[in-house]
């Protein structure tokens, strides 16, 4: 009985085919070497790109204006402002209080407030593994509109709220409903996501339900008071009221090394999150209590800004891919240049008179978020 020897036929093949067939998995570290290598040529020349435009929004603040400030007053008026450094006095009076109680203090707030809404963003974003999403999900910005609302509008009426500020109305309320949602999302130990995002949905529109009834009873003077709060500005910034969203930024990007590795492995599902060891349920708690007290300390002393923890990490993560450990401290800087260039056309565009800063984030986020969606639906 014969055999047919088809082994044979395989032995008879050319050797060089048999190498090209084996030469991809050859060349594969090869390749993986050269796009790593040009990933992180990619990520310094990004982070270079940000910080030439963070030196050049500092100076854009400093020195336009109502009053201009040559730059090279400009720089006198910092070396002189620096200690055990003797003052020459050349600039005068008016520009130093200019620059050192008005433009400084409001260039470090849209620092502040910039970096905390892109990084907050960014957050969100890597716990709902979706790049559309917002830190408006879990409802904080409403609620700091409503707690506003309740200093400016029920203030000067209850003895009891009468000491509130309505910077602390808005972060008090912010965190509150942030707290609300989280505890409706959460049953027996475990947050659902999707019922999160519900849950924010639904307060959301609560939250705007009760603040129209305040309008309702607001006069004319608060209702002009609490339209342009809402509308966002920077125009209050003193050194005094830059406190808050330093402190959450700074320690929120103090603790990327740790949030960054469980954000990438949840970015997989967090049952696979969970394989390789990370407390999924721990990262929810942690990343929704820092966004929303990021979030809740610069809304309550600039307002409502929209856009920025949209728009901020999204530009990031399309320069440099969805690996945390760039993404949150690239969309900081990201988020802190957005609102220093929106603050400076704020300033300018109608000067003497100011936009408001959120209208102005409004009409550059809101066009990229609908190019967003064409190029998801694509």
């Amino acid at each position: 009985m014969s055999t047919t020897a088809y082994p044979r036929e395989a032995e008879s093949e050319p050797a060089p085919t048999r190498l090209g067939r084996l030469a991809p998995s050859l060349a594969a570290p090869h390749k993986l070497a050269d796009a790593l290598e040009a990933g992180q040529r990619r990520r310094r020349l990004v982070t270079m790109a940000l910080v030439v435009l963070l030196l050049g929004g500092l100076v854009l603040s400093l020195t336009v204006g109502a009053v201009q400030v040559p730059l090279r007053t400009l720089g006198q008026i910092l070396w002189d402002a620096l200690p055990f450094v003797g003052a020459e006095g050349q600039a005068s009076v008016r520009e130093e209080a200019v620059i050192l109680q008005i433009r400084m203090p409001r260039f470090l707030l849209a620092l502040f407030v910039g970096a905390g809404l892109s990084l907050s963003g960014a957050l969100m974003q890597g716990l709902f593994r979706n790049p559309l999403a917002d830190p408006t999900l879990i409802g904080v910005s409403s609620g700091a509109a409503l707690g506003a609302a309740t200093g400016i509008v029920l203030g000067s009426q209850l003895a009891i709220l009468s000491g509130w500020s309505i910077g602390a109305g808005a972060f008090a309320m912010g965190l509150l409903v942030a707290v609300i949602v989280y505890r409706i999302a959460t049953r027996h130990g475990r947050t659902s996501v999707e019922s999160m995002l519900l849950a924010g949905i639904a307060v959301n529109a609560l939250c705007a339900a009760l603040l129209g009834v305040l309008v309702l009873f607001a006069d004319d003077g608060q209702l002009r008071d609490l339209t342009f709060w809402t509308l966002g500005a920077l125009g209050g910034a003193t050194w005094t009221t830059l406190i808050g969203p330093m402190l959450t930024v700074v320690g929120l990007l103090a603790l990327i090394t740790k949030l960054a590795p469980a954000l990438n492995a949840m970015a997989l599902g967090e049952a696979e999150a969970a394989h390789l060891g990370i407390h999924t349920q721990r990262v929810k708690y942690v990343v929704i209590g820092l966004a929303a007290l990021t979030v809740a300390a610069g809304t309550a002393v600039s307002g409502l800004i929209g856009f920025v923890g949209l728009v901020g990490p999204h530009i990031v993560r399309l320069m440099v891919g969805p690996n945390h450990r760039y993404l949150l401290p690239l969309s900081a800087l990201a988020g802190a240049c957005l609102l220093l260039y929106a603050d400076v056309l704020a300033r300018t565009a109608l000067a003497p008179s100011e936009i408001p800063i959120g209208i102005v984030t409004a009409l550059i986020g809101a066009p990229f978020f609908l190019w967003l969606l064409l190029q998801r639906q694509r």
